[in-house]
């Protein structure tokens, strides 16, 4: 079981983060949090939504929040997977081949419109996500640790684009959405950046080597044998719902399972409970599930198919959360 300590450690991080990128970003807490629950399970993360509603800047500020090595790509059509991994070049002093690292070669890399890529650029990208490693000139190299892939995809602009494979959106941690801000949200974000941009100004609060540590951490908070089984209610729930053509996968169970850890971590609890579950279903899963063609038809998403799963599965009432971890 975590101890009390460490639990401690990961929710200070969490705060100290949360008020750096606040200093950048208006609003957007839930997703600011969300982010830090996949950085902790070092998963990547997809950001889904509309121009100009935030995404990169967010990415930006969570990076150099982080004190990690960062590197951007802008996906385009002609991007070529050596532009991501790195391409070998003969040195004629050498009279050898030297290897010239790309920029896959950084901690925290922003992908920016990845649909934009064409299917063989994309791919180059699955290994280094999936593998955290880099096969170049039958050479595999190891990528550096943490490793988080931030990438934008625009949901609304399709021409030109290449849709990611259902195999490579299974690859990313979580997809988030970040919607349209409040009035008032939207009134701060203009008097903020109205003088300049805060983000040059932004210091790292954490170090990488930290990140590791707390990941660590949030690998020992307990989860109750009576919450795994809720969990797993809900994942067996998306595989037997005749709305969906495909249902969640074990990949994406223990996702879950090591979502619900790292956010009980962050909030400064050394157990999970249902809460946790249910607040992470939606951004762990829906992008690994399908709807069937008829709920297509109906323009009904999987996440409010997974939103009407949750309401239907039981939620367990008994408050034994806090007990020792089962054998």
């Amino acid at each position: 079981m975590a101890d009390s300590m460490d639990v401690q450690a990961v929710q200070r991080a969490g705060q100290k983060v949360r008020a750096n990128v606040a200093q950048v970003v208006v609003g957007l807490e839930e997703p600011i949090e969300l982010m830090l629950v996949a950085l902790l399970c070092e998963g990547h993360v997809l950001l889904e939504d509309i121009p100009g509603i935030g995404k990169t800047t967010l990415a930006k500020a969570l990076a150099r929040s982080l004190g990690c090595t960062f590197r951007r790509l802008q996906f385009t059509p002609d991007l070529l997977p050596t532009d991501i991994t790195g391409v070998s070049i003969y040195n004629q002093r050498t009279q050898d081949f030297e290897f010239r690292p790309g920029p896959v070669f950084s901690q925290v890399l922003l992908v920016d419109e990845i649909n934009r890529a064409g299917p063989r650029t994309q791919s180059a990208l699955l290994e280094a996500m999936q593998e955290r490693q880099v096969t170049v000139d039958g050479e595999t190299r190891p990528l550096a640790r943490p490793f988080l892939v931030l990438a934008t995809q625009n949901p609304i602009e399709l021409e030109g684009t290449f849709p990611l494979p259902e195999a490579q959106l299974d690859r990313f941690f979580m997809r988030l959405r970040l919607g349209y801000p409040s009035d008032e949200q939207e009134r701060a974000i203009v008097h903020r950046f109205s003088s300049g941009d805060p983000l040059v100004e932004l210091q790292p609060v954490m170090a990488g080597e930290e990140v590791l540590r707390l990941a660590a951490a949030c690998r020992n908070v307990h989860i109750h044998p009576v919450v795994e089984d809720y969990m797993l209610a809900l994942v067996k729930a998306t595989r037997a719902s005749d709305a969906l053509a495909l249902g969640a996968s074990p990949r994406g169970t223990l996702a879950l399972y090591q979502a619900s850890q790292a956010l009980a971590a962050l909030r400064g609890r050394s157990y999970a409970i249902p809460e946790d579950v249910q607040h992470l279903v939606v951004p762990v899963l829906a992008h690994r599930l399908i709807p069937t063609t008829g709920q297509r038809l109906h323009a009904r998403s999987s996440a409010e198919i997974l939103e009407s799963l949750i309401a239907q599965v039981p939620v367990p009432v008994e408050e034994a959360w806090e007990e020792s971890p089962a054998p």
